[in-house]
């Protein structure tokens, strides 16, 4: 019988490209989005959440559950971008980027989590970040909502053995999506004392945007996971020195690697 995978934030972006590969390989898929109807020509079933909604996520999952029976996996893909001082974003602006970057998922997870329990089996792809793994300038609350995403997936993981239930994060670098489009960025005034460093590094992230990898590559990862049968803890996917990023901040002294990190922003 086909595995149903669930993916939210389907509609566009790294979501669409791993629904339609998936798709293609035969499994049972559906996206998500809040606003489904403008995406009648998706390739697979698109059908309503709001992530930072409770009852919008109860409902998605127990209707899905209503019409397929099972959820097999669950792709936790929708989020969203946010940049900008720390001291000049909005307190409101960063409660909403959690509510749907970390708060989302965790209610996604659990939402899905009793109907897994009885069959013994699934399996939980949180979509993070490479940004998850250090404070970038400017993108804090971005760094920190994808880095309490992959810690909550390590404590999932471990309370969720006895029950055969999956969960791995999956943490992109640049991949070529809309997500600047769609991002939060705090309004540039003349009158900030961050307005040289703000600027330089909006151009650059846009840039970065602009130059990654096709998404593809993560659907791809996405089916690799899917096929293990012990997925791992951490999966990182990007351009080899992004990645390495990582094993530097690990490696290097606290200091330095600032110091790189400050070089690379210009700053």
């Amino acid at each position: 019988m086909s595995r149903t995978i669930l993916i939210t934030g389907g509609s566009s972006g790294i979501g669409k490209s791993i629904g339609e590969f998936l798709n293609i390989k035969g499994y049972k898929v559906f996206g998500t989005s809040r606003t489904p109807k403008k995406y009648n020509d998706s390739k697979f079933p698109i059908i309503k959440l709001d992530v930072t909604k409770p009852e919008s996520i109860q409902k998605c999952v127990q209707d899905l559950l209503k019409k397929t029976g099972k959820i097999d996996v669950l792709i936790n893909n929708a989020g969203a971008g946010i940049i900008g001082p720390l001291e000049e974003i909005p307190m409101e602006m960063i409660r909403t980027n959690f509510e749907t970057n970390l708060f989302g998922p965790i209610g996604m997870i659990n939402a899905v989590l009793p109907s897994m329990r009885i069959k013994k089996s699934g399996l939980i792809i949180n979509i993070t970040s490479i940004a998850g793994y250090m404070g970038l300038p400017f993108r804090g609350i971005y760094s920190a909502s994808k880095g309490a995403l992959e810690l909550i997936t390590e404590t999932y993981r471990m309370e969720l053995k006895p029950f055969n239930i999956q969960m791995t994060n999956l943490a992109p670098a640049s991949f070529s999506t809309n997500i600047a489009a769609g991002r939060y960025h705090s309004p540039k005034k003349d009158d900030s004392p961050y307005v040289t460093t703000y600027d330089k590094t909006l151009k650059l992230l846009n840039g970065h945007v602009d130059a990654g990898q096709d998404p593809i590559v993560l659907a791809k990862l996405v089916h690799r996971i899917m096929q293990s049968k012990n997925p791992k803890i951490h999966y990182r996917a990007g351009a080899f020195l992004q990645k390495f990023s990582i094993v530097l901040k690990r490696i290097l002294p606290d200091v330095l690697y600032e110091r790189l990190l400050m070089s690379f922003y210009k700053i």
